[in-house]
């Protein structure tokens, strides 16, 4: 498969339109609508749906470019590690959730920046569940991670800031007068709860008795969709207390307070880029 084709089939995927994506790769139209079938061929699948003025994915294509553009990316991220020089060069691929330590993450940049300012860093957003399969899978160096999580085969830096949880509601709801929110005040209402399971747990203990007496509307893995429907007062989302500003929503705290921990943790005993090995070095003299 050949990176050249991948970048072929995601320009055209984006521009849904062969003769643009043609004339945006400099190339002739029969030669990309050539390219892209042997692809297809390749993976005995169609990537596309064809007329006469569009272009657009099927739903495997749908899959694949994703794929396609992970592979894209570790290609061009291990070219970046592969350059010799003598200024410490390359990317850093972090996956971050929607945490207060990010705060802390980015001081942490700032400061490596400033010695190695050749040094660049890709943040993809996603839930602990996204984060650690893209670890995995070898598309992050590192990720964010709230706490708790198994951490047996990861290395890790323990990060300083409390993640503390509440609800967002609508101002108009009854609970906008509320100071806190204790267990049991949420049965009978709709609630947005995050997807990730080991959080769930956590917030299922919080509850207690009443955890399943609960009435759950949807579940998010980040916070802007789920504040979406709270702000039509379709429900509350429990959530964590960000800086984040949503129009007509007030957050409330849980009581007793419930806070969780979070790690920046990497592959253990596995081989990393110079420039991230650098980086781990660098946070885990500062973390102490």
């Amino acid at each position: 498969m050949d990176i050249r084709v991948l970048n072929y089939f995601l320009i055209t995927a984006r521009e849904e339109n062969i003769t643009k994506a043609a004339s945006l790769l400099h190339l002739t139209q029969p030669t990309l609508s050539r390219q892209l079938k042997g692809l297809e061929t390749e993976l005995n699948v169609e990537l596309f749906h064809r007329s006469n003025h569009s272009i657009y994915l099927t739903k495997e294509g749908l899959l694949f470019r994703q794929r396609a553009q992970d592979i894209v990316n570790i290609f061009e991220h291990t070219r970046d590690e592969l350059q010799s020089t003598e200024e410490l060069v390359g990317t850093i691929e972090i996956g971050c959730s929607e945490l207060h330590s990010m705060a802390e993450l980015a001081n942490l940049i700032d400061e490596f920046q400033e010695e190695h300012p050749q040094v660049k860093f890709n943040l993809r957003s996603g839930n602990n569940n996204d984060i650690k399969g893209w670890i995995e899978q070898g598309v992050l160096d590192m990720g964010l991670l709230i706490e708790p999580v198994e951490i047996g085969k990861y290395d890790f830096v323990h990060m300083n800031s409390k993640e503390e949880w509440g609800i967002l509601a609508h101002e108009k709801s009854k609970f906008a007068n509320y100071s806190a929110i204790r267990p049991g005040d949420l049965v009978g209402t709709k609630v947005i709860t995050i997807s990730d399971r080991v959080v769930q747990n956590e917030l299922g203990n919080w509850s207690g008795k009443y955890a399943i007496q609960m009435q759950n509307k949807a579940r998010y893995n980040l916070l802007y969709s789920a504040a979406m429907l709270a702000q039509q007062n379709h429900g509350v989302v429990i959530c964590l207390k960000t800086s984040q500003h949503f129009d007509d929503l007030k957050y409330i705290p849980l009581i007793p307070k419930l806070e969780l921990s979070s790690v920046l943790a990497w592959r253990g005993q596995q081989p990393h880029s110079e420039v991230t090995n650098s980086f781990i070095d660098f946070i885990r003299e500062t973390k102490g």
